[in-house]
């Protein structure tokens, strides 16, 4: 319930206004007595408290029922434990790098914090910390200027972070960095929350937040590099397995 936990707090006043709004068409609907708009108030004040209830059970079953941010069913071909050298990227929120030091003690992973992402509130950053502290080890970087050495890294992990790379540009210039720094078969794991029509329905405007597939897949292919499996975290997350063939 962790992560539950924080998006209910980052999210409180939308929830209260919501509740508040769903009350007064409730109420508008007692006074007014024509039959039909008063239950059309009525049926917009069980969809606003629906949607509420639904996306508090789906970010339940995404970020703390899944294996969004446990990163444990992972294909059994990469190999990980036989990995000496990986990046692991988030956006300000850093729930998973501790997991994957004490996993696999044999790997120098180098944590990083995207630069200058949306994520930035100050208010909304102490409540994460508190509950999840950054590694003491993590680095600021620029997306798009990776500070790594050509071919020095063999796997990147990048959780719920691409998507505040807000251009088009940017995100394809991220991933021609990937490719840089990638060595010959280096692995690119992304984890993201789609904009498709589930996400709509459960978490109704803020699945504008994130990227359609399509985007993912353009931004990919114009870098030179290419998805080697995709995997489906639930039916609102999905894993980009991309790999770095010469």
């Amino acid at each position: 319930m962790k992560i539950t936990k924080l998006v209910l707090l980052f999210n409180y006043q939308k929830i209260l206004l919501g509740l508040f709004v769903s009350l007064i068409f409730y109420w508008f609907s007692g006074i007014i007595k024509i039959g039909f708009f008063s239950n059309f108030l009525i049926l917009f004040s069980f969809l606003i408290l629906l949607n509420i209830f639904l996306s508090i059970i789906a970010s339940y079953i995404l970020y703390d029922k899944s294996d969004l941010y446990k990163l444990e069913k992972l294909p059994k071909y990469l190999n990980l434990k036989n990995l000496n050298k990986g990046v692991f990227i988030h956006a300000s929120f850093d729930p998973i790098s501790a997991q994957l030091e004490k996993k696999y003690p044999e790997m120098e992973l180098i944590v990083c914090d995207i630069f200058e992402n949306r994520h930035l509130e100050e208010k909304m950053i102490n409540i994460s910390k508190k509950e999840f502290p950054p590694n003491p080890k993590e680095i600021k970087i620029d997306p798009t200027e990776l500070p790594f050495e050509n071919n020095s890294q063999e796997i990147i992990f990048a959780v719920t972070a691409l998507h505040e790379i807000l251009e088009h540009d940017k995100r394809v210039k991220f991933f021609k960095e990937a490719k840089r720094v990638l060595k010959n078969n280096g692995i690119l794991i992304i984890s993201e929350q789609m904009r498709n029509e589930i996400n709509f329905m459960f978490f109704n405007i803020g699945a504008f937040h994130f990227l359609s597939k399509n985007k993912w897949e353009k931004a990919i292919k114009e870098s030179g590099l290419k998805i080697y499996e995709t995997k489906d975290i639930n039916i609102f997350a999905e894993t980009i397995i991309i790999k770095n063939c010469a």
